[in-house]
C-alpha cells in the first residue's frame, strides 16, 4: 500500500471535474484527479451530445448557460494552452426551439433571455422551412410510444414558429474538451519555489475509490481499490453517474433533499436525407411536439436525443457500471418520432449512436454544494444538461470551496457568485443539496 498527499482530490475526470481541477489549480491548490477509466473524459462526458444552448426553464439556468457559451467561444484564450495544442472545436450553428403548448410558446424563455441580454430571434414557420426545407410543420403532440395506434398521425395542427438562439452550437469532441481542461490544469501548477511544475496537478487513471477517509470530524482523503490511500483536506465528488455511490460512501445523504441516480439513455445517429447537407446547413433543434432534439453530426449525420416525454419509461439503473449497453426499442421510437418531422428521413437497418448514462437529480437541476461532512464537496446531478456549463461550474465550485474553507456558512448565507462575462449574480443556494424540489424545472434533459 502507498500513500500520497495533495491539497484536493477530485473524483472524476469528466468535463466538469476537469474544469474544477483547472480552477482550483488557478487558486494555487495542488490537485489529484482520480478516475476508474483509463483516459480523461471517457466516462459519461464521452457520450455527451455536447450541445451548447441557452434556453433553460429557470433564470439561473439560463444565465449559467449563456455565461458558459463565452468560454466555448473563446476556448483557446480560456485554456491558455500552447498554440500547438489539439483543441476541441466549438461549432456555432444556432438552436431552434419550436413554439408549442408544452413550452407555453416560449414566452418565459424569451423573458429570461431578455433579462440577461442573451440574443434570440423569433422565426415564423416559413423562416423555419427556408432554413430546413426537409422539415414538415405538422403537429403530432402529445408524443406517443410506437404501440399507440395514433403514433405517426398528425393531430391536425401546425407548428407556426419558433425561437432561435443564434449563438448556440456544439462541441465536436467532448472527451477531448475534458482532456484540454486537464492539460490546462497541469500547466497552471506551481512548485513551492514559484516555478511552473506540471506535476503539481496530477491525474491518476484506472483507479477506483472504495472508501472516503475521515479524521477529526472532516474528510481526510480516499482509499483506492488497491489499498493505496491519498490524503487531502478536500475531496470533490464529480463522479457523474457514480456520484450517488460516492455520496453514500461519504455518508452525506442524511441532510440532502435532492438525490441523484444513474439514468440510462439512448442517442440515435442517422444519415441526413439525400440532397440536404445537414452538417453544413442544419442546426440544433429542440422540438417538444415530438419530444426530440437534434444536432448536426460529422459525416452529414443527424444526432437525435429524447426530451424525456411522460409516455417513455425512465430506465433507472442500480449500477453505473453494470447496465445494458445494447440498443432497445427506444432507439427506433426516437428515430421514428424524428421521422414525423423529417418525412424523407431514412431509418437505417443497423442501429448507430450512443448508449450511456445521465447522472440525474430529483428535479434535473444539479447539486453544486458543500456537504454535511466538512471538506467534502459535490458537483453532481449534472448529466444531460450541464456539459455546456462546465467552465463556469468549475469557477463557481472553486469559489464556493474557497469561501466555505475560509469559514463562511454557505447553508445559512448562500454564496452570491457574479458571472464574469454577463455580470449576473447567481445565488448558489439555487444548487443546494438541501433545496426544495424546484417546480420551475422542466424535469427533463432540458433542465
Amino acid at each position: 500500500m502507498g500513500t500520497q498527499t495533495t491539497d484536493a482530490i477530485i473524483i472524476g475526470t469528466g468535463v466538469i471535474g476537469a474544469a474544477i481541477a483547472f480552477e482550483l489549480a488557478k487558486k494555487g491548490l495542488s490537485t489529484l484527479s482520480i478516475d476508474r477509466n483509463k483516459q480523461v473524459g471517457h466516462g459519461s462526458t464521452a457520450g455527451s451530445c455536447a450541445i451548447i444552448r441557452m434556453h433553460y426553464s429557470t433564470l439561473d439556468g439560463t444565465a449559467m448557460a449563456y455565461e458558459g457559451y463565452h468560454y466555448w467561444r473563446d476556448w483557446r484564450d480560456y485554456l491558455q494552452l500552447p498554440a500547438s495544442a489539439d483543441l476541441a472545436r466549438f461549432v456555432e450553428v444556432g438552436c431552434l426551439v419550436m413554439k408549442t403548448p408544452m413550452n407555453d410558446y416560449l414566452i418565459r424563455h424569451m423573458e429570461m433571455s431578455r433579462a440577461i441580454n442573451c440574443p434570440f430571434e423569433e422565426w415564423s414557420a416559413d423562416s423555419i422551412m427556408d432554413r430546413l426545407p426537409i422539415y414538415s410543420m405538422d403537429s403530432y403532440s402529445p408524443p406517443r410510444v410506437m404501440a399507440d395506434p395514433e403514433f405517426g398521425h398528425s393531430n391536425g395542427g401546425r407548428i407556426d414558429g419558433g425561437v432561435v438562439w443564434p449563438n448556440a452550437g456544439y462541441v465536436t469532441d467532448p472527451a477531448l474538451s475534458a482532456q484540454n481542461l486537464m492539460a490546462a490544469a497541469q500547466q497552471v501548477g506551481h512548485s513551492t519555489t514559484g516555478t511552473a511544475s506540471p506535476q503539481h496537478n496530477k491525474v491518476q487513471l484506472g483507479s477506483t475509490v472504495t472508501e472516503i477517509l475521515k479524521a477529526a470530524g472532516r474528510v481526510s482523503g480516499v482509499r483506492l481499490e488497491n489499498g493505496d490511500e491519498i490524503h487531502a483536506p478536500l475531496v470533490i465528488n464529480v463522479a457523474g453517474p457514480g456520484s450517488a455511490a460516492i455520496n453514500a460512501m461519504a455518508d452525506v445523504l442524511g441532510d440532502m433533499t435532492i438525490s441523484t441516480r444513474p439514468l440510462r439513455q439512448e442517442v440515435v445517429h442517422v444519415p441526413a436525407p439525400t440532397g440536404f447537407d445537414f452538417e453544413q446547413q442544419g442546426m440544433i433543434v429542440s422540438d417538444s411536439d415530438i419530444a426530440c432534439y437534434c444536432r448536426p453530426e460529422h459525416g452529414n449525420n443527424i444526432l437525435i436525443g429524447s426530451e424525456d416525454p411522460a409516455c417513455d419509461t425512465h430506465q433507472w439503473v442500480e449500477s453505473d457500471e453494470d447496465y445494458d449497453r445494447e440498443f432497445t426499442d427506444q432507439w427506433t421510437t426516437q428515430a421514428m418520432r424524428f421521422g414525423q418531422r423529417v418525412p424523407s428521413l431514412g431509418i437505417p437497418q443497423h442501429s448507430r449512436g450512443v448508449v450511456d448514462l445521465y447522472d440525474a437529480s430529483t428535479d434535473w437541476i444539479p447539486i453544486y454544494d458543500k456537504s454535511a461532512l466538512p471538506g467534502f464537496y459535490m458537483a453532481c446531478g449534472s448529466s444531460g444538461n450541464q456539459y455546456k456549463n462546465a467552465p463556469i461550474a468549475g469557477k463557481m465550485m472553486a469559489e464556493l470551496i474557497s469561501c466555505c474553507e475560509s469559514g463562511h456558512d454557505h447553508d445559512e448565507q448562500p454564496l452570491q457568485f457574479e458571472l464574469p462575462y454577463t455580470g449576473y449574480t447567481i445565488d448558489v443556494g439555487f444548487y443546494s443539496r438541501k433545496r426544495p424540489i424546484n417546480q420551475e424545472s422542466s424535469f427533463s434533459v432540458l433542465g
